[in-house]
């Protein structure tokens, strides 16, 4: 029941975007360990503005 559970936890996560600021923390302590790490909202609102600036071609 456990890893049934656990899976579906890492299943919605992963469909939800969540784990993106966990690489991203991830990322960063690995390349720039001392640099400040913004907060989950902070994070979110950066990718936003990524997103706007710099649109991608999209099939739909």
């Amino acid at each position: 029941m456990r890893t049934w559970a656990r899976a579906v936890r890492w299943y919605l996560r992963e469909l939800t975007g969540e784990t993106e600021y966990d690489r991203y923390c991830e990322r960063q302590a690995r390349h720039h360990p001392r640099a400040p790490l913004p907060t989950r909202r902070e994070y979110q609102v950066l990718r936003t503005l990524h997103r706007e600036t710099r649109p991608q071609g999209r099939c739909c």
